[in-house]
């Protein structure tokens, strides 16, 4: 399962909507540097599809990547098929998906727009669990098992 990334985003301050700014660096246990989510526990990194994205965009075709306040864009990677605990490396960092979905407190532009935000079902928090830079076209894939880890990790070295 492999894909890649089409936005990075991040946004200074919790609560508005993220803008692409095409690379980033991602800081291991802290979360993408300049973000208003670093150094937030467990949802360091979020992910979004933009497959399902472009679904919204059809009620809504001003929005644009970081809208839906996600840090990376992804396309050709399903992130449905992810599980609590699985690792996904991203550009040359390793995620570690601690979330899936999120819980809404209050309807966003999005929702009044379209009917409907899919981050709170759809969207994939991560630790950083190995940092490095990631920008817009890298490449993000499943890493399954801990012989992949080893060999990605040696690759590194």
């Amino acid at each position: 399962m492999s894909g890649h990334i089409v936005a990075v985003c991040r946004a200074p301050v919790k609560g508005v909507q993220k803008n692409d700014i095409g690379e980033a660096l991602l800081v291991k246990d802290k979360g993408m540097e300049g973000d208003a989510h670093f150094g937030f526990g467990h949802r360091q990194v979020s992910l979004l599809n933009a497959e399902e994205a472009a679904k919204i965009k059809i009620k809504v075709p001003h929005l644009k990547a970081g809208d839906f306040a996600e840090n990376l864009l992804v396309e050709g990677f399903d992130l449905a098929r992810l599980v609590l605990g699985d690792r996904v490396r991203a550009g040359s960092s390793i995620l570690e998906v601690t979330q899936i979905g999120k819980e809404c407190h209050s309807h966003c532009a999005i929702y009044e727009a379209a009917g409907d935000c899919i981050m709170p079902r759809l969207g994939v928090f991560c630790r950083v669990v190995r940092g490095g830079t990631i920008r817009n076209g890298d490449a993000i894939n499943a890493i399954r098992g801990k012989t992949e880890l080893e060999s990605y990790e040696q690759e590194l070295l």
